[in-house]
């Protein structure tokens, strides 16, 4: 097997592996995207131009260039580099690479650099294991990781080291990648007759979805299947067979996941329709569940609209019960019904608030004890015995509403609900202000009214 990151350059390619090994960048200038970390001047680009590497994690998605950058390095650095995959290497193997590192250092005072690959796989044992070498310097760690290392990664290491994040290459790295493919005569399919036609590099750029090995992958695949005598010349047509439907990257436990749901929910709370259905739609083409976007639907509608619109709740869990009855794809509709309905009503979190304050005064609370008056006087000898409901006032008998206390005495006056001017809460306010009105009449005119 062709070692990845072997010093000695090849010399001569092999025709027969695929036309994305092929192609792997062997200098900086052929590395695409990624400017804001690799262009002259950048961090990480001066580091490696002088040579004076630090320990950093590259994280991004695949197809970015992280295995390229450390392939780089391998070839441009003074140090030693070794190449280590996290999921096929133990406790055992760190140490005696380190063992190694130093005994490098010490007797020929070289620097080792370890390229750890999918670092994420690495548990939180064998990351504490690690650490204590990049920390002396005896290895100089290049991580590379699709997972978000925040989640992924101990503290400790991490912060001793800089993230360097990849993002998915945009469509013109797509399309310079994909032409440097087709001029190459050595390494790519320069020495074939190969064209693609203008309509068609758009629908090779979105089943890359900023990934160069896919594209690379597509072009070769197109090429094994449909070169002939005549050459090849690639149309939309033929690209849509050999791509298919779209496979979105998407996980449901990591990044994708939760940056999506975030989108979702902040569209809607942001009132853009057009993007909640955009994210929503994202997620079920992806395969997210649909009951999980349902659940984040009731609980938008109760935290972040509320009793500015109460209806929202309704709306959100009718989608439900619709999602329960009838699955997808039927039940995109009423789930998308439920994304505009929430999108275009007004927000409120006054009830979130509300519960909020109420558990934590709960909570700070040495003892709850109900009121006499209010409590529970329905046995006959509750109010003779003990005294409950004793002075208590039957709000129907004063028209509706009278002022009495329903808190505990140490909390009287306090308030939890504070509702919003907007929505049905506009009413909910002008209600509350008539009663607090009612209760000034009723003092005037009966000389206040007593417990």
């Amino acid at each position: 097997m062709t070692d990845l990151f072997s010093l000695k350059q090849a010399s001569a390619v092999d025709e027969s592996a695929p036309l994305a090994w092929r192609m792997r960048p062997r200098t900086l200038e052929e590395l695409y995207g990624q400017s804001h970390i690799l262009a002259p001047g950048a961090p990480l680009r001066r580091s490696i131009d002088s040579d004076r590497l630090h320990s950093f994690v590259l994280y991004g998605p695949p197809g970015t260039g992280k295995t390229s950058i450390a392939r780089v390095i391998a070839h441009r650095s003074k140090s030693h580099f070794e190449y280590m995959k996290a999921v096929s290497a133990g406790v055992a193997d760190i140490r005696k690479l380190a063992a190694d590192a130093a005994d490098r250092q010490k007797y020929y005072q070289q620097r080792t650099i370890l390229f750890l690959d999918e670092i994420h796989r690495f548990n939180k044992a064998q990351q504490d294991v690690l650490l204590p070498f990049v920390e002396d310097g005896a290895l100089i760690l290049i991580g590379a990781t699709t997972e978000n290392p925040l989640y992924e990664l101990n503290n400790a290491l991490l912060s001793r080291c800089r993230l360097y994040i990849l993002e998915p290459l945009d469509e013109s790295s797509i399309i310079s990648i994909i032409k440097n493919a087709l001029r190459d005569k050595e390494r790519g399919l320069g020495k074939y007759q190969i064209t693609i036609e203008d309509e068609a590099f758009p629908l090779l750029v979105r089943a890359s979805q900023g990934d160069a090995r896919v594209a690379l992958n597509l072009l070769d695949t197109m090429y094994n299947s449909y070169y002939g005598d005549e050459g090849l010349t690639i149309d939309a047509a033929m690209l849509q067979r050999v791509s298919g439907k779209l496979l979105l990257k998407y996980d449901r436990s990591g990044d994708r996941h939760f940056d999506t749901i975030s989108a979702f929910i902040k569209s809607i709370r942001g009132s853009d329709p057009d993007a909640a259905l955009y994210w929503m739609a994202a997620m079920i083409e992806a395969g997210e569940d649909p009951k999980y976007i349902a659940r984040r639907l009731v609980v938008h509608a109760a935290e972040d609209i509320g009793l500015a619109d109460p209806m929202a709740l309704v709306i959100a869990t009718s989608a439900v019960d619709a999602l329960n009855f009838v699955g997808l794809p039927e039940a995109a509709i009423p789930l998308a019904e439920a994304t505009i309905y929430l999108a275009t009503a007004p927000k409120s979190n006054s009830a979130k608030e509300a519960i909020h304050a109420a558990l934590n005064l709960v909570r700070q609370q040495n003892k709850i004890t109900v009121p006499p008056h209010i409590a529970d006087a329905s046995h006959s000898k509750a109010g003779p015995l003990l005294g409950k409901g004793k002075g208590y006032l039957y709000p129907p008998s004063f028209g509706g509403y009278v002022e009495q206390d329903y808190l505990p005495p140490e909390l009287k006056g306090t308030k939890l609900y504070k509702p919003m001017n907007n929505g049905y809460e506009q009413a909910i306010a002008e209600f509350q202000q008539r009663l607090r009105e009612r209760y000034a009449e009723q003092k005037n005119n009966r000389g206040g009214v007593k417990n």
